[in-house]
Formats: C-alpha cells, sequence, structure tokens
C-alpha cells in the first residue's frame, strides 16, 4: 500500500505562487505536481484557499478565485492575501487559458501556449477596456508592469532551446494521465476539432458546438506535423474584464493593441502589485464559435509550460533562515 502520508511546510517555505482562476486550470497545475504537501492553517483575514507543493524543485502554492468571481478585481483581491499569507513568495505566474487572436504574423492554434512577453514601452499585458470615448474613438490608457528582468532572462533561454528540441508539455501531460488515471478530460482533442473560421463568419446559434456551422467557410491552414504538438508564442495579451466572442471586435483589438495574439480577463488586475508572468493555452479564437471543447487540454498545456518554466529558475533557499527562526521558536515554547 503506497504512503500517503504528505510532508508538512511552513508559509516561508514557498517561494513560488501559481495563481490559476479557474478550477479546471487549479486541476491542471495541482496535478502536475510532483508532489502535494499538508495544507496549512490560515488566519481569518485570508479567505483564499490553497494548494501546497513540490514542483520542479520549487515549493509552490496554487491558489484560484472563488467560484463565479472572475475578473481583474478578483483576481487583484486574491493576490494580495496570498502574499500577506505567504511572505517568501517571489516568483509568480498566472496560468490558465486564454483566447487565441491568430493573424498572419502569428499562426496561433487551440492548444498552444501564449507566455506574456515585453516588447518596446509595452510590458506584456495590455489593458483592452481601460480608457475613454472620444470623437475618433476609443482610447486606451493605463500602464502595466512587464514581469521582473529574470523571468525575462528566463523566456530568452527557454524560447532559444525551443528552436532546436520540442516543448516538454506533450511529455509532463502524459506524465499526469498515466498517473491520474481519472484525468480523460485533459487528453488533448483531434486536430479535426480545431476550426477556425473567418472573422465575419457568425455562429449558427442551435447549440454549443459548431455541428451545424459551415464546414466549407472554415479558414484554410497548413495541417502542423507532428499534429499533437503545442507551440509556445511570445508576445501581448490582451486583458479587461469582458469576454470577448466577436472576430471582427478581436481582429481589430489586435491591431489597436500593437499586434495583442491573446485575450483574458484576469491579468490586468495583477502586473503592477503582483508581477507576474502570464501563461494562458488558447481554449477558443475569440469569436461567436467559442464553447468549452478545448478548455481542460489548454489548461493543461499551459501547467505543463508553467513546469517547464520553473526548471530554468533556480529554487530559492532564503527560506530556510525563516524556517529555522520558527523551529528554535517552537522547541522553546
Amino acid at each position: 500500500m503506497p504512503n500517503t502520508l504528505k510532508r508538512r511546510l511552513y508559509h516561508e517555505a514557498y517561494t513560488v505562487a501559481l495563481l490559476c482562476p479557474l478550477e479546471v486550470e487549479l486541476s491542471a497545475a495541482r496535478y502536475m505536481l510532483d508532489e502535494e504537501h499538508e495544507r496549512l492553517q490560515g488566519n481569518k483575514q485570508d479567505l483564499n484557499t490553497y494548494i501546497l507543493g513540490s514542483l520542479s524543485g520549487h515549493n509552490v502554492v496554487l491558489a484560484s478565485l472563488p467560484k463565479g468571481s472572475q475578473g481583474t478585481v478578483s483576481a487583484a483581491a486574491v493576490a494580495i492575501h496570498l502574499l500577506r499569507s505567504f511572505p517568501a513568495v517571489d516568483l509568480r505566474l498566472l496560468v490558465g487559458i486564454g483566447g487565441g487572436i491568430p493573424s498572419n504574423a502569428n499562426d496561433v492554434r487551440l492548444g498552444d501556449v501564449v507566455v506574456s512577453a515585453p516588447e518596446g514601452t509595452l510590458g506584456g499585458v495590455v489593458v483592452y477596456d481601460l480608457g475613454k470615448e472620444t470623437t475618433s474613438g476609443f482610447k486606451r490608457k493605463g500602464m502595466l508592469c512587464p514581469p521582473p528582468i529574470e523571468w525575462r532572462g528566463m523566456m530568452t533561454s527557454m524560447e532559444s532551446d525551443h528552436r532546436i528540441r520540442s516543448n516538454r508539455i506533450a511529455e509532463f501531460l502524459s506524465d499526469m494521465l498515466q498517473k491520474y488515471l481519472g484525468l480523460e478530460e485533459y487528453r488533448r482533442p483531434p486536430p479535426e476539432a480545431d476550426i477556425l473560421f473567418p472573422s465575419e463568419y457568425i455562429h449558427v446559434h442551435d447549440g454549443m458546438t459548431c455541428a451545424s456551422c459551415d464546414k466549407t467557410k472554415a479558414v484554410q491552414r497548413v495541417r502542423r506535423t507532428p499534429s499533437d504538438e503545442s507551440h509556445v508564442f511570445y508576445g501581448f495579451i490582451a486583458s479587461g474584464n469582458r469576454v470577448m466572442k466577436d472576430g471582427e471586435k478581436r481582429d481589430r483589438l489586435a491591431r489597436e493593441s500593437g499586434g495583442a495574439i491573446c485575450c483574458e480577463m484576469e491579468a490586468a488586475g495583477l502586473m503592477n502589485q503582483f508581477q507576474c508572468v502570464v501563461i494562458r493555452g488558447i481554449a477558443d479564437y475569440c469569436d461567436s464559435h467559442k464553447n468549452d471543447a478545448w478548455h481542460a487540454y489548454a489548461a493543461a498545456a499551459a501547467a505543463a509550460l508553467a513546469k517547464e518554466i520553473l526548471l530554468y529558475m533556480e529554487p530559492r533557499c532564503m527560506c530556510y533562515a525563516h524556517l529555522s527562526r520558527r523551529v528554535n521558536k517552537a522547541a522553546i515554547n
């Protein structure tokens, strides 16, 4: 019978945080852990619920948003409580799903992963619904901080490595599915399930799937080989409090934001107080054909890339000083 005892550490032992807004995203990251730790007693001021464990040599804390609460404000509140309860955390990731914005420059497809990356004067995340209406159109405003510089150094190294070898998303996902047989939902859908329609073609509203949509109108794309490999893109991520389900508005947003390749709903509330790297698995195309078919796989792909990213970062040792103080204090008492 396997040993089910879990290690119990202290709050100060955790130096990496993964914020996974939805349950499907949290579960993907949870079952990607190398080891899960015993949960710690919280305090009345912190209403978050955490999952603790180790991932790629780091002690990590996982947190999600309360069910039914999405958006930038809710994400910011969860992040603030997390940093108070886990004071040693200084490596932070926002991990989950997002909507892809395909273009001639970025052939992003369902199941791919987008990583926020700064360029020029933009920090990697662009707020798409903060600004003012003017006679010449909507003017966006607001600056968001880029990820910490060591994260940006990691991105360069990983992107360079992936020029000559595949990322490890498929490997880590396969390990998770073999370890937990009940997670079939996270298996990659067949390539035939990835259909991109022109931005002006509206979904036939007689169900959640595109069974009645005219497949002859689908955008013809070159089939990838191998077809089960998720590609990784680095670039701008558009963030705001509105769900994007309009292909034409999606394309206009991409142009106005300087070339965003992904759209999501939490990062804008985090980047200035919870500087982090945003990792989003592409679950839809931000158009009227949006559905949940790729949600689980996209969440798992993002979690797998987070696991690979952490292999590029040295585990923090500062926690040992905190631990020794806690242990000595307990011995004295």
